[in-house]
């Protein structure tokens, strides 16, 4: 595929709406924002004060809002929505988080845990039409089948139900360039590296006539900005393509010959990948980020090595965290 040119971007904010963890005693700095101890209050009569603090929904789920400042100018989309109906637009409001202006809903891939919280978007803007850029494979039907377990169907979205919900549905194997071609969805990842070889035989797909091992998930792609005088930043869903991968592909397609920031999931979790930490962790480091965000599906084992291995640039991921990444002045 032929280069893609990417606009470099003067600012870039990745608020992370839903995460598998709410810690409100993380510290920020210069470039990482966090929620405050409290949000907000509920009635709770058991207090003298009638009341008590509310923080924020943590859910084995993952949902961004992407926001980008080009030329004097703002612009912000939505990356993946979270588990729940509910999770993602009860923190919005807590975090004063509006979706008025949001110009695009962007989905990483079609597992639950990832468009779960359309229905609460829906919810919130049921007077306009909101483009809604997925991969043709969303839509696949999916399982795990575990030794010893009963079969565990996975929710399936539905573009019936978005179209009547007012998503206007765009489907793309290819990249796309969204918000004034400052935002790049990678479309399908390529495959590259030995080790990152998808998902064990338990997870599978029905093909029209049967279910059978689903390894790729080959509508997993990622979002790619280029902050000017930084390199790439790069925000994965899951990272079932691989995190080593979406990296490689993201700097192939745009030319760009730096990593500055991985944020969102990585898929180093249980058994099946633990037993790639080592290599993947080895690769990210040849790319020098200056910023490494991990969070969801990652997992603690690969959380604990990339702390280790990264120690300057990882930082733990939490509902609520905020990273304000700006460009190097001219």
């Amino acid at each position: 595929m032929d280069p893609i040119h990417l606009e470099p971007v003067d600012e870039v904010a990745i608020t992370i709406l839903v995460d598998n963890v709410y810690d409100a005693l993380l510290g920020g700095d210069e470039r990482t924002r966090r929620a405050p101890f409290s949000v907000g209050a509920e009635p709770a009569p058991h207090f003298e004060e009638g009341e008590s603090f509310v923080g924020l929904v943590a859910e084995h789920g993952f949902s961004a809002l992407v926001t980008i400042k080009r030329l004097g100018h703002t612009s912000s989309l939505l990356f993946d929505t979270g588990l729940s109906p509910t999770g993602m637009v009860v923190n919005a409001d807590r975090l004063g988080v509006r979706f008025d202006d949001l110009q695009a809903v962007v989905l990483s891939h079609g597992h639950f845990d990832h468009a779960g919280g359309l229905a609460g978007l829906a919810g919130r803007r049921r007077a306009s039409t909101m483009p809604m850029l997925v991969h043709p494979e969303v839509w696949t039907r999916r399982r795990v089948v575990l030794p010893g377990s009963e079969m565990q169907p996975f929710p399936t979205v539905s573009k019936k139900a978005l179209r009547q919900e007012g998503f206007d549905v765009v489907e793309r194997r290819v990249p796309s360039l969204l918000l004034d071609e400052s935002v790049l969805i990678t479309g399908e990842v390529d495959r590259t590296t030995e080790f990152e070889r998808g998902m064990p035989p338990s997870h599978q797909a029905w093909t029209g006539e049967r279910w059978a091992h689903d390894a790729k998930i080959i509508d997993d792609q990622a979002l790619v900005v280029n902050l000017r005088g930084h390199g790439l930043v790069v925000l994965t869903g899951c990272g079932h393509a691989g995190a080593v991968n979406i990296v490689r592909h993201a700097l192939r397609l745009t030319q760009v010959d730096r990593l500055h920031a991985l944020v969102g999931g990585l898929h180093l979790s249980g058994p099946a990948f633990e037993p790639i930490i080592p290599p993947t962790i080895t690769a990210l480091a040849q790319f020098a980020p200056s910023l490494v965000v991990p969070g969801h599906c990652t997992g603690w084992r690969a959380q604990h090595a990339l702390a280790a291995a990264l120690a300057s640039a990882w930082v733990p991921s939490s509902s609520g965290t905020s990273l304000h990444l700006e460009s190097t002045p001219a």
